[in-house]
C-alpha cells in the first residue's frame, strides 16, 4: 500500500510539473510572436517611409529644376521685354504698341504658371518630407517597442531555461526524497519486527522473572510461616508489627495489640491427642484472620501463643472482636478456650513495649479465669 501511495505521489508531482512547462513554454511562444508581429509592422513603416523620402527628394529635384527654368525663362522674357521696348521706341505706331503688350502680357502669364508650379512641386515636397518624419518615428517607436519585446523575450528565454532548471532539479530531489522515505519506511518496518521480537522475548523474560519472584517470595513465605498454623514466625512476625505501628501512627494513630493464649491446648493434648490440639491451634489462626484485616499480621509467639495487630481499633472493639473469635473458635469444645490480653498503642511504644503490656494484660486475664489462682 505504501509503495502505490508513493507512485501516485510521483505521478502527480510529474503531472504538476509538466503544466508548469507547457504554461511557461505558451507564454514565450506568445511572447515571441508578438515581437515578431511589431518587427514585421516596424518594417513594412521603414518601407513607406523611404519611399515617401524618394518621392519627396524626386519632387524636390522637380522643383529645383522647374525653379531653374523659370529663372531662365525670366531672364530670356526680360530680354524680349528690353528688346520689345527699343522696337517700340523705333516704331512707336499702334500695331507696334498692340504686339509690345501681348509679348509682354504672355511672358507675365507664362511667369505666372511657372511660379505656381514651382510652389505645387515645393509644397508637395514638404509634405511627402513630413509624411516620411513621421513614418520615421512610428518606425522608430516600433523599433523600441521591438527591442523592448526582444529584451523581455529573452529575459523569458533565461527564466525558462532556470524554470526547467529548477524543475530537473525538483524532479531529481523528489525522486531522491521518494527513494529516501522508501528506503526509511523499509528500515522502520524492520525496525518494528525487530522490536516486537524483542517485546516477546522481554514478555517472556518478565513472565519467567514473575514466575521465579513468586517462587522465591512463596519460599520466602514458606520460610517465616509457621507450617501448621500458617501464621508468621516470631522474627518475622517482630518485623511485620513494627510495620503495622508505623502505619498506625501515619494514619490516626490508633491500634492495639492483642497477647492470646490458648489455655486448653495441653488438656486438649492430654484427652484427646496432639492431632487434636494441632486442630485447635490451626482453628485459632483461622478465626483470628477471619475477623480481621488481611494487612493485620497474625504471629505465633509460642506453643499455644499468638500475638497480633488490630489497625484503626481500640480496647472496646478489640474486645468485641475477640468475643466473636472465642465464639468461633469454642463452638464445639468445653470450658474455656483463650485468654487474651489488650494494649493500646501510645506515642514512643516499640514493638516490645506494646508486647510487655500485652503479656501483662494477659497475665491478669488468665487469673481471672482461673478464680485467682
Amino acid at each position: 500500500m505504501a509503495q502505490k501511495g508513493s507512485s501516485g505521489a510521483e505521478r502527480e508531482d510529474d503531472r504538476v510539473l509538466l503544466e508548469e512547462e507547457q504554461r511557461w513554454l505558451a507564454r514565450l511562444a506568445d511572447e515571441q510572436r508578438r515581437a515578431a508581429d511589431d518587427q514585421t509592422a516596424s518594417d513594412a513603416d521603414q518601407t513607406a517611409s523611404d519611399a515617401d523620402q524618394g518621392h519627396s527628394d524626386l519632387e524636390r529635384e522637380l522643383s529645383d529644376r522647374d525653379q531653374l527654368a523659370s529663372d531662365r525663362d525670366q531672364d530670356a522674357a526680360e530680354r524680349d521685354q528690353a528688346v520689345s521696348d527699343r522696337e517700340l521706341e523705333l516704331h512707336p505706331d499702334r500695331a507696334s504698341r498692340r504686339a509690345h503688350e501681348a509679348s509682354r502680357a504672355g511672358r507675365e502669364a507664362g511667369k505666372l504658371e511657372r511660379d505656381r508650379a514651382s510652389a505645387d512641386r515645393a509644397t508637395t515636397a514638404e509634405e511627402r518630407a513630413r509624411t516620411a518624419a513621421r513614418r520615421d518615428e512610428s518606425a522608430r517607436q516600433r523599433d523600441l517597442t521591438a527591442n523592448a519585446r526582444d529584451r523581455a523575450a529573452e529575459k523569458r528565454d533565461r527564466e525558462a531555461i532556470e524554470r526547467e532548471q529548477e524543475i530537473a532539479l525538483r524532479r531529481s530531489s523528489v525522486q531522491a526524497a521518494l527513494t529516501l522515505a522508501a528506503e526509511t519506511r523499509a528500515r522502520a518496518t524492520a525496525d518494528r519486527t525487530r522490536a516486537a521480537e524483542e517485546r516477546r522475548h522481554a514478555a517472556r523474560d518478565r513472565e519467567r522473572a514473575a514466575a521465579e519472584r513468586a517462587e522465591v517470595l512463596a519460599e520466602l513465605r514458606r520460610a517465616q510461616m509457621d507450617t501448621l498454623t500458617g501464621a508468621l514466625q516470631r522474627g518475622a512476625g517482630e518485623v511485620a508489627l513494627q510495620e503495622a505501628i508505623d502505619r498506625a501512627r501515619l494514619d490516626d494513630g490508633r491500634l492495639v495489640l492483642a497477647f492470646v493464649d490458648v489455655d486448653s491446648l495441653k488438656e486438649v493434648n492430654k484427652r484427646e491427642g496432639h492431632a487434636a490440639g494441632d486442630a485447635l491451634l490451626r482453628d485459632v489462626a483461622d478465626a483470628i484472620q477471619a475477623n480481621g484485616r488481611s494487612s493485620e499480621p497474625i504471629v505465633r509467639y509460642g506453643g499455644d501463643e499468638f500475638v497480633c495487630a488490630l489497625s484503626g481499633a481500640d480496647l472496646d472493639e478489640a474486645e468485641r472482636r475477640f468475643a466473636a473469635i472465642r465464639d468461633s473458635v469454642a463452638a464445639d469444645r468445653v470450658g474455656e478456650v483463650l485468654s487474651v490480653g489488650l494494649a493500646e498503642l501510645h506515642p514512643g511504644d516499640s514493638v516490645d513495649d506494646l508486647v510487655g503490656r500485652a503479656d501483662t494484660a494477659l497475665i491478669a486475664a488468665r487469673r481471672g479465669h482461673r478464680g485467682g489462682d
